[in-house]
């Protein structure tokens, strides 16, 4: 064969063999992966991420640990994640939305496409009081809030939790004001309610199935325009009950990882959650138990899922004062 065919071939050789070398590298992690739930322990961050650290230490191959760091509206530990070596052995978890809305709340200088998104279930919000509660449906309690403005305690995990994103969207479309009372996760905001501290709820279904199955807490409505159904506890009715104008879009929850982590090691986390996570029984109970929807999704597909929120979110903050940035001004353009 004549040299310049021969160095054709060899061309030909090394272009054929890339593909198949980049699908077939996998990462094989050499310590534990440190995986940081942003919230307190027993939130339904918390409580979603243990399951999936779970089901993913027998794929990988390594322990997972996870590390609770709440504060500062899920800031601080997501701060975390994005300043640790971009090596893979650093992740975090929680709402979609909230990697999201950091920046325009000038939290966090992040948006939601600078991270690589795994998500797993979305959740809505729940509406609940004390099982003593005077208020006996959610519209008593709109009757309240409108008879009492600013008085009634709506407890919470924070500027940006769902809880505060929930109870400003019933103000968004009734014009209510109320007494805000934050804590450092979802579980204590309910326990709080329970305890008498607070009125009254918004947080999502997950974390406050276990007090409505004990039958400590009441659920007035799901921030929804569908009935929810808690296995153990019955139907929630939707919150288009009493506002047939609400629209709301699914909260989705999952692990978050920065780019810049090598990429063999977002493929190999892609394929345990495509044979893993999208077939896991375990996660399918977990979801079923507690109001949510089992909703796998990473890549492309999660980023499309998650911006609704995230859109409505970010506009919702602006349109309260909560935002310091527009969010157009972040590229999340009003939906």
């Amino acid at each position: 064969m004549k040299p310049h065919r021969i160095v054709i071939a060899i061309i030909l050789c090394i272009l054929l063999a890339m593909p198949v070398c980049a699908s077939a590298g996998t990462w094989k992690p050499a310590k534990p992966i440190k995986l940081i739930v942003p919230w307190g322990a027993g939130g339904s961050t918390d409580q979603v991420t243990r399951v999936c650290a779970g089901e993913l230490e027998g794929p990988l191959g390594q322990k997972i640990v996870v590390v609770n760091q709440p504060g500062a509206s899920g800031s601080i530990g997501t701060k975390n994640t994005l300043d640790a070596p971009k090596d893979g052995y650093t992740w975090t978890s929680g709402a979609a939305k909230d990697l999201g809305t950091y920046q325009i709340l000038g939290m966090i200088d992040t948006n939601i496409r600078d991270w690589h998104l795994f998500l797993n279930i979305s959740l809505p919000q729940v509406v609940a009081v004390r099982t003593d509660s005077p208020y006996k449906s959610f519209g008593d309690l709109l009757d309240v809030f409108k008879r009492n403005p600013g008085k009634i305690k709506v407890s919470s995990a924070g500027i940006n939790s769902a809880g505060h994103s929930g109870i400003e969207t019933i103000k968004k479309y009734t014009g209510i004001s109320y007494k805000h009372i934050t804590y450092d996760g979802g579980n204590p905001a309910v326990i709080a309610v329970v305890a008498g501290e607070a009125d009254v709820v918004t947080q999502l279904s997950s974390e406050e199935t276990d007090m409505l199955k004990a039958g400590k807490l009441r659920a007035l409505a799901v921030l929804d325009d569908n009935p929810l159904n808690i296995k153990g506890y019955g139907t929630v009715p939707p919150v288009t009950k009493w506002i047939p104008e609400f629209k709301g879009a699914p909260i989705y929850f999952g692990i978050f990882i920065p780019k810049g982590v090598p990429e063999e090691m977002v493929q190999t986390l892609g394929k345990a959650w495509d044979n893993v996570i999208m077939k896991s029984d375990r996660l399918k109970e977990y979801a079923a138990g507690r109001g949510a929807v089992f909703a796998p999704s990473w890549g492309d597909e999660a980023q499309k899922r998650a911006f609704p929120k995230i859109q409505e979110d970010a506009w919702l903050k602006w349109d309260s004062g909560k935002a310091k940035i527009q969010p157009d001004k972040a590229g999340i353009p009003k939906p």
